[in-house]
């Protein structure tokens, strides 16, 4: 009797575990969220609401919100409220965000070959930039070992625009006119390079702090493309403008990879199916953005903005080739051979 009562419980316990199947293991099924009870996506920024990355953000959480009937919410945290600059990238591989969009060249901390975006004159224009962004060069990074190791996965790039050199002294036309000012930078060693073989020096300050830093005298300067020096008003502080175009500002959504591979597949697809409407969203809108900021300067009665001609983007060229030198190791020969031969 004992025996047989035995194998009863044992084959009842069994029956059991089959049935609750993923719940055993601590695996959730998409039943296991409604409207009232969704499943959160913590996404973290540090530019303003309405910057090409906030309206880009606010919008993919309205598709996420409408593709899965509510079970699946998008909580935006716009202009560093969450985390900044220095911390994100670190929130993001310790799980307290799920989801980032940096500039490229912040994952610097975890690959230097990102640090790409900021060498100069590598892309031509926006079609080139566009290229590199469908290629194999580019899902390679996005897939990298490096970024696995910190439980970090790589979905996609929203483009902002170039970059372009502003300050508060003077106007920026020759080489000779960079000498003896001071530039706020994103961390890396390829823009402090730069910044030196213009004569000039930099410092690295969250963007979240840089109107001050500007405004109080820290720096004389910033590059910025023109939807950011529009939207982060620092028009208010730097009266000088030129169109340098001399690199990129190029945002990359960064995800906790154990948190996205958990989510429910029914429910992941129309999440990415929404980050692919939300991408080529972000991309009209950069362009039509900056295109909108760039009237808004020149309209403003405030910034002094100078159109470079051509020959003088070729003399800036000419003298930040001492970045090339020191840093194609680096990022590596054949990523910049790659991005360059897509012109």
């Amino acid at each position: 009797m004992n025996k047989w009562l035995l194998l009863t419980v044992i084959s009842l316990l069994s029956l059991l575990l089959a049935a609750c199947g993923g719940a055993a293991s601590g695996e959730k099924s998409s039943e296991d969220y409604t409207a009232e009870n969704p499943l959160i996506i913590k996404f973290s920024h540090v530019t303003a609401i309405d910057s090409v990355k906030g309206q880009a953000a606010d919008h993919f959480a309205q598709l996420v919100d409408e593709k899965t009937e509510g079970k699946v919410k998008v909580e935006v945290y716009p202009s560093s409220q969450l985390y900044g600059d220095n911390d994100e990238l670190d929130a993001l591989a310790s799980g307290n965000v799920h989801m980032i969009a940096p500039s490229a060249t912040k994952m610097v901390k975890i690959d230097r070959r990102w640090q790409f975006t900021d060498m100069p004159y590598l892309f031509e224009d926006e079609e080139h930039v566009q290229e590199f962004f469908e290629s194999e060069a580019a899902h390679d990074l996005l897939n990298s070992d490096q970024l696995s190791a910190n439980d970090i996965k790589g979905l996609t790039f929203w483009p902002n625009g170039f970059k372009h050199m502003s300050n508060n002294k003077r106007p920026l036309v020759t080489v000779e006119d960079f000498k003896g000012l001071k530039f706020r930078a994103q961390a890396g060693q390829v823009l402090e390079a730069q910044f030196e073989s213009l004569g000039a020096g930099s410092a690295t300050i969250a963007f979240g702090e840089t109107y001050a830093a500007l405004q109080q005298g820290t720096v004389d300067g910033a590059e910025n493309p023109y939807n950011n020096f529009d939207t982060m008003k620092f028009y208010e502080v730097q009266p000088y403008l030129s169109s340098t175009q001399h690199g990129r500002v190029d945002y990359v959504i960064f995800v906790n990879k154990t948190f996205w591979e958990s989510i429910p597949e029914d429910l992941l697809a129309p999440v990415e199916e929404a980050l692919a409407e939300s991408t080529t969203y972000a991309t009209e809108l950069a362009e039509e953005e900056n295109e909108k900021s760039l009237e808004n300067i020149k309209t403003s009665g405030v910034v002094e903005f100078y159109e470079m001609t051509q020959e003088e983007r070729d003399a800036l060229k000419e003298a930040l080739q001492p970045v090339y030198d020191e840093f194609t190791e680096a990022i590596t020969p054949e990523l910049i051979e790659s991005i360059q031969s897509l012109k």
